[in-house]
């Protein structure tokens, strides 16, 4: 039987680079929050022993796709645990709607969607903190996909504190470039000495993305779409771009501006929850 699941994005509606660790990453503070809106995958476990993703992904090689490296990963720590029989195989499809380098989290909520799912479907038993563990080695972002809460994250994204923004609309822009997170966080012009603060501070504060300003110099594009979406409402970049949004307070509001985008950029209007879809999808509701 086959099921369906949502891989919803995600949005940093802060980030701030708080420091530069020994081994090359960055301490930071970030507030995730999730869109009811993203990719959709479609599973059926079977007893093959093998992992088939149906829908490859060009210039992605199977073996380098989240997807399969999530469902090995699982099947390795549900077998180690003996929860899961060995001939235990899965087939995986994807409806792709997240651009890739966008800032919307799309690989590793995919990732994040494969363990929850595989998860209850093989009922192979792994709490939620397990296969955060087993995330946290695919990518820093996909254990809150896997939690599924809207969260407060330090260190490398890995420290995750529930949290509760308001659920606002956003409209969110992709200017039709591809931005590679390793290129922004290793640009000299980053900052990377934003003082810690507490997560009641930075709520009262303006939200702001210390990766911004890196992404605009070095991208026309996104720049351009900054400055346009500013016109109309408090705009900024997620994560490390390419994608930006913008905020409104209801949904045609959003949509109104979504028919003035310039040529050449897409977008879509979402709702902000602080329950993943993907969470509700595993509750039934």
């Amino acid at each position: 039987m086959i099921t369906h699941w949502p891989s919803p994005a995600k949005l940093n509606l802060f980030l701030y680079i708080t420091g530069r660790r020994p081994d090359g990453y960055h301490n930071l503070q970030t507030l995730f929050q999730f869109l009811d809106y993203g990719d959709t995958l479609q599973i059926s476990v079977d007893q093959s022993d093998s992992i088939q993703l149906l829908t490859p992904v060009a210039g992605v090689a199977e073996a380098d796709n989240l997807i399969v490296r999530a469902a090995e990963r699982l099947k390795q720590a549900a077998q180690a645990k003996q929860t899961l029989p060995p001939q235990a195989g899965a087939q995986i499809a994807i409806e792709k709607r997240l651009p890739m380098g966008g800032g919307l989290g799309g690989g590793s909520s995919n990732a994040a969607t494969v363990l929850v799912a595989l998860n209850h479907l093989w009922q192979t038993g792994l709490t939620p903190d397990e296969l955060a563990a087993i995330g946290v080695q695919l990518g820093a972002d996909v254990p809150v996909f896997v939690k599924g809460f809207a969260a407060f994250a330090q260190g490398v994204g890995e420290q995750l504190q529930p949290a509760e923004p308001e659920e606002k609309w956003y409209l969110v822009a992709h200017p039709g470039v591809s931005i590679s997170t390793p290129a922004v966080f290793n640009d000299p012009a980053l900052t990377r000495d934003t003082p810690v603060r507490s997560l009641a501070t930075l709520l009262s504060s303006p939200f702001a993305n210390d990766c911004e300003a890196v992404v605009r110099k070095r991208f026309r594009e996104v720049d351009e779409l900054v400055s346009w979406l500013l016109e109309y409402a408090p705009s900024r970049l997620t994560g490390t771009g390419a994608c930006v949004f913008a905020e409104f307070d209801t949904e045609s509001a959003a949509r109104q501006v979504l028919e003035l985008a310039p040529n050449g950029v897409r977008g879509f209007v979402a709702r902000g929850v602080n329950v993943s879809p993907l969470q509700r999808a595993l509750r039934g509701d």
